[in-house]
């Protein structure tokens, strides 16, 4: 039912550009899939999806190296782009006014061969940044909001501490333990793993 995929590329902001390798999910059943975070390659993707029905390219965030095989992507499969419009000035920094896409809500569901995805709307590394939790599956992709060892970074433009922490805290933290918790780069963790680190990160203040 879930399927990683990993991409390699760079993420740019702020006049800054690093070299990153994304994790790129792909949720659903043998015959239909939501493709989560369309990263730097849409053929390894492709690749990936393996000639299944997708119904839906979900973006965690707007920064550039989560969205930027979005419209190949899209092009390629007729499935919509879904982004929480608070990013729109990040989604305008890469493609403009040039891509649509439809917008996310907190709460809503969305749906690939049998699996069902909630909305859960977690701002602070960016300010539309949502993951998605699969109840039934007992994981929740994080994007990132949450990696294995604290938050995701805010120190650059559209970012805030405060906010990362308050979303983990409400939003993330309180969903049963043996949640696992696939994450935008690295290694999954579970939410049991993270939970006793909280006030650490709060000290440290990253």
């Amino acid at each position: 039912m879930i399927t990683r995929v990993v991409t390699s590329g760079t993420f740019s902001l702020d006049g800054g550009t690093w070299d990153v390798d994304n994790n790129v999910w792909l949720v659903g059943s043998g015959e239909e899939v939501i493709v989560i975070d369309a990263a730097h390659d849409a053929q390894a993707i492709l690749d990936g999806v393996a000639g299944r029905r997708v119904t839906a390219i979900a973006c965690t965030h707007a920064h550039n190296d989560h969205i930027n095989a979005a419209r190949e992507l899209a092009e390629a499969t007729g499935a919509p782009i879904l982004l929480h419009p608070a990013d729109q000035p990040l989604w305008e920094a890469v493609y403009g006014d040039a891509v649509p896409y439809a917008p996310l809500a907190d709460g809503e569901e969305l749906s690939a061969g049998g699996v069902k995805l909630r909305v859960l709307h977690t701002p602070g590394h960016a300010p539309g940044a949502v993951c998605f939790y699969a109840a039934d599956l007992g994981v929740v992709f994080s994007g990132d909001t949450l990696f294995s060892g604290g938050p995701g970074a805010t120190g650059r433009s559209y970012s805030s501490f405060d906010e990362i922490i308050e979303s983990i805290q409400e939003r993330l933290l309180t969903l049963p333990g043996e949640t696992v918790v696939h994450t935008g780069h690295g290694d999954s963790t579970t939410i049991a793993d993270e939970v006793p680190h909280l006030d650490e990160w709060v000290a440290r203040g990253h």
